[in-house]
């Protein structure tokens, strides 16, 4: 018996000793004034189904949830579904970073593809850039783990977010927020639907952030980490029969917060001592910084018969990024990069569900047409010449999938599914030496490169077939045991800072990376739905390995984008909600990862040799722990009002930020939140206060290495939100 298969008995022996787990969490507010705990369903295998009943790694948090713990956007999942990660990534305001069970992409750069996918409403978003989406006008959010190839695709290898806005209802309905707190913050939302007639009804909602910022740009005496960030969205339903539906939406965000600089970590060149805030920043670049991210999609939904569903999605999303980094954050020019990012997509889905008395499915193809482009300078003053990268990725891909579910028996039931996917992309990268600080593109002075490194277009394809398979028994009535597989799947791509003089191979491309992953978990409620337990665990070969590599040098910097690590990754997860009174209720989840590479071959450039570094190499943002704990009371009053009251505490452990460890990884550190909102007893009014990070913990969520004198040595480091105290206003009719 190989070590994955006994490990995975191993995990359903000890399942079967607690008596019982379930995989999720539960959606609906589990601090209602209700005995029981409320049953939830979700989307996860693209079908409405009972959570119970879907053999997949999903904790689904309701709007309500969202609200009641004062969740400001999509970083805060990582506290509320174990072996999640989700954060800003370094020097953005608004790009998303995310890793699930070890598995992820760190490096956002136009062209790289991420390993979890976000979908909002079905809609695939590609770009990272903008994807930090603030929580307002949902309706829930699905945090999905583990590969997700067969029924989502390609670059869902670590899992998917699918972010669900809120549907329209055939009443009249508005909402108003005001929200005022710590650093000068004020924010708006509105939202609201009605129907215009019986077959015709739109809807909508705007929202405004801002707030000053945690710390300052002491050169240039701008915000550091302020928020400044415009959102709407737009909606219509039509249905013109009982049987058809066509529901079109639109939404736009503007994001024109500073650029944010990092802290440095290491003394300044001349000696001087790291700065004393952790916010605070001496960067030069330039604090101008400006995102937009838009799309509109239109989804039909004709009801064939009580079997058949037909559903088409067609989709469109494009965005534009222009920004100022600054690695060494001093204001000298010694690693600063000014960047423009755009892209745009448009894709089209359709798929065909079936719900029959022991068969249900769907089946569907996919398209997607999409490129992504920019361009950057790497001004170096101690070098006295910028770097300007420049390029595009075109990328055509196109899936057949199917997924198929049959009841054997009233408690036995397998699972079966698969997807072809194929990716075409045509990679064109321009890399050239400029005298002096800023190229011609940014304004430098005109004049002709010193040195061209890299200038092709190349054109690859990558194609891969992702099965799953799961079968599931009900143990009692309340109780499901399940195993399952699944392949995930990242298309492989184009370096686009690959310098061809360094690393003449980066014309050629690299390859997919795939995982195979198994699964064992069990699901169950108790003491007549008081309670759910949760309890699985996970093992993964995780293969051909995307390992994106920057080395300084003499005459620059040198970027790797190779498929340099196999690796293997277990782990268990375990998630709890308890109704300990009608009116207590405990909330928990547990993850534990443990992640180690087989191999990683790190290109030398001096031997021109690929050399196994496995044994000095970590993976990046994956905590072995991830815990969170909350407890919430409901207290009604004699006027039919409510006070629900929750603290929440989470813990992540030693985090490393890099597959080499520096100074820059972050020490486990624990966080604790207090909630309080107040509902009138005809649910029109809410007031709530809301206090996050109580302790003021610092803890670091991102940063760049760049050692060496050429580079002012420095290690920068980004920082998560500092104590914040909210207050909230909302209207309900």
């Amino acid at each position: 018996m190989s070590k994955a298969a006994r490990w995975l008995l191993g995990v359903s022996v000890a399942g079967l000793m607690l008596g019982d787990a379930a995989w999720a969490q539960q959606a609906a507010d589990p601090a209602t004034d209700s005995d029981v705990l409320q049953e939830v369903v979700v989307t996860a295998r693209r079908r409405a189904e009972n959570l119970k009943d879907v053999p997949v790694a999903v904790t689904a948090i309701s709007a309500d949830q969202l609200q009641a713990q004062g969740s400001v956007n999509l970083t805060d999942l990582e506290y509320k579904s174990p072996n999640t990660t989700v954060q800003v990534a370094r020097g953005s305001n608004s790009t998303l970073i995310a890793f699930i069970r070890g598995v992820g992409q760190q490096d956002p750069l136009w062209g790289f593809e991420p390993g979890v996918g976000l979908y909002v409403d079905d809609v695939y978003v590609a770009r990272p850039q903008g994807a930090v989406l603030d929580i307002y006008d949902v309706s829930r959010i699905e945090v999905l783990r583990g590969p997700q190839g067969t029924l989502y695709g390609r670059n869902t290898i670590g899992g998917a977010i699918k972010y669900v806005t809120r549907d329209m209802t055939d009443q009249p309905t508005a909402n108003a927020r005001v929200e005022i707190g710590s650093y000068n913050e004020h924010n708006v939302i509105l939202s609201g639907s009605t129907p215009l007639s019986e077959k015709f009804a739109i809807g909508g909602a705007v929202a405004i952030y801002r707030h000053d910022g945690y710390g300052h740009n002491l050169y240039t005496g701008a915000d550091q980490y302020n928020k400044d960030v415009v959102a709407g969205r737009i909606s219509a339903e039509f249905k013109p029969t009982e049987k058809f539906t066509i529901k079109v939406a639109a939404d736009q965000t503007n994001d024109m917060s500073n650029a944010k600089s990092g802290h440095r970590e290491t003394a300044t060149p001349a000696g001087a001592a790291p700065l004393p805030d952790d916010y605070d920043t001496m960067a030069g670049v330039g604090d101008h910084n400006f995102v937009t991210n838009r799309g509109m999609s239109l989804t039909a939904e004709w009801q064939l018969s009580d079997q058949w569903l037909l559903k088409a999605i067609s989709a469109y999303r494009d965005g534009y990024t222009q920004t100022n980094i600054d690695f060494d954050n001093l204001p000298q020019p010694y690693l600063d990069v000014p960047a423009w990012y755009k892209d745009h997509q448009f894709s089209q889905e359709v798929q065909a569900v079936y719900a029959g008395e022991r068969l249900q499915g769907v089946a569907g193809i996919y398209y997607m047409d999409a490129t992504a482009a920019g361009a950057f300078d790497t001004d170096v003053q101690n070098l006295g010449l910028s770097i300007l990268t420049s390029g595009s990725v075109k990328t055509k891909s196109i899936a057949g999938f199917t997924d198929l579910s049959y009841d054997l028996t009233d408690d036995l039931k397998v699972s079966l599914g698969g997807r072809y996917t194929n990716d075409d992309k045509t990679g064109s990268v321009y890399r050239a030496y400029y005298l002096g600080i800023r190229s011609p593109m940014f304004g430098g002075k005109q004049q002709a490169p010193f040195s061209i490194r890299t200038n092709y277009t190349n054109d690859r394809s990558f194609g891969e077939f992702t099965p799953r398979a799961s079968v599931s028994y009900k143990l009692t009535p309340d109780v499901t045991g399940y195993v399952s597989y699944s392949k995930g799947f990242k298309s492989g791509g184009f370096d686009m800072r690959g310098d061809a003089v360094l690393t003449p191979d980066t014309v050629k491309g690299y390859n997919p990376e795939t995982v195979d992953s198994y699964e064992v978990g069990l699901k169950g409620d108790y003491l007549d739905r008081r309670l759910t337990l949760n309890l699985a665990g996970f093992y993964a070969d995780y293969s051909g390995q995307q390992v994106t590599t920057q080395v300084p040098t003499a005459t620059g910097i040198a970027s790797f984008v190779d498929n340099a690590g196999a690796s293997h990754i277990y782990g268990l997860e375990f998630e709890a909600v308890a109704k300990l009174t009608r009116q207590l209720t405990a909330q928990a989840n547990v993850g534990y990862t443990l992640a180690q590479f087989d191999k990683f071959l790190s290109y030398d450039l001096t031997s021109r040799q690929y050399v196994d570094v496995a044994n000095t190499r970590g993976f990046q943002n994956t905590p072995k722990w991830t815990t969170g704990f909350t407890l919430s009371y409901l207290l009604p009053f004699d006027d039919k009002s409510t006070l629900n009251s929750s603290a929440s505490v989470s813990y992540r452990s030693f985090t490393q930020l890099y597959d080499t460890a520096s100074i820059l990884d972050q020490p486990g550190y624990t966080l604790l939140d207090l909630n309080f909102i107040w509902t009138s007893a005809d649910d029109h009014w809410q007031v709530g206060l809301h206090a996050k990070n109580l302790t003021d913990e610092r803890y670091r969520v991102g940063g760049y290495p760049f050692g060496g004198a050429t580079y002012a040595n420095s290690f920068a480091a980004y920082y998560g939100p500092p104590r914040t105290i909210t207050g909230t206003i909302g209207l309900h009719f």
